[in-house]
């Protein structure tokens, strides 16, 4: 039997009136639009997902930043210019040039950095205040023992 002839007999129904076509042609064909609309919810979107997101780790990439290449090549990003980057790879400072779509993974961010070691500058400043506090409480201690001593 041919494929056009089947689909020709469910078109038209077994009675040859078309009563019943659209209904059985419909019902034929909804597993493939359901297998296909989970397709795009379980890989389709969530690639497009991760793409967006790698696409704004290299937007985002400064110079300073630790990177890690495609072909494993970890190295510190020492220029950008418009597509390309430059990484300092060794401590020979071995300069080598990537497209900005080699990088796999930003590892160290330089504003991570700054912001560490702006944290511990205000955590340095607040420790001495707070060392204060406690000579403050010693003095209290040995007057109150002062006191109970009398």
């Amino acid at each position: 039997m041919n494929l056009f002839m089947l689909l020709d007999s469910t078109a038209t129904g077994a009675d040859g009136s078309g009563a019943g076509g659209i209904g059985s042609m419909l019902a034929a064909f909804l597993p493939l639009i359901f297998v296909f609309v989970l397709m795009y919810i379980f890989m389709i979107r969530p690639q497009k997902k991760q793409e967006q997101k790698e696409a704004q780790m290299r937007d985002n990439l400064q110079v300073g930043d630790e990177v890690t290449t495609i072909g494993g090549i970890i190295g510190r990003v020492v220029s950008i210019k418009d597509e390309t980057f430059t990484l300092e790879t060794s401590r020979d400072r071995t300069k080598i040039r990537f497209v900005r779509n080699a990088i796999k993974s930003v590892d160290v961010r330089i504003a991570d950095k700054y912001a560490e070691a702006a944290a511990a500058e205000a955590k340095a400043e607040e420790a001495p205040a707070e060392e204060a506090k406690p000579e403050e409480a010693d003095k209290k201690a040995s007057k109150k023992g002062k006191k109970d001593a009398e």
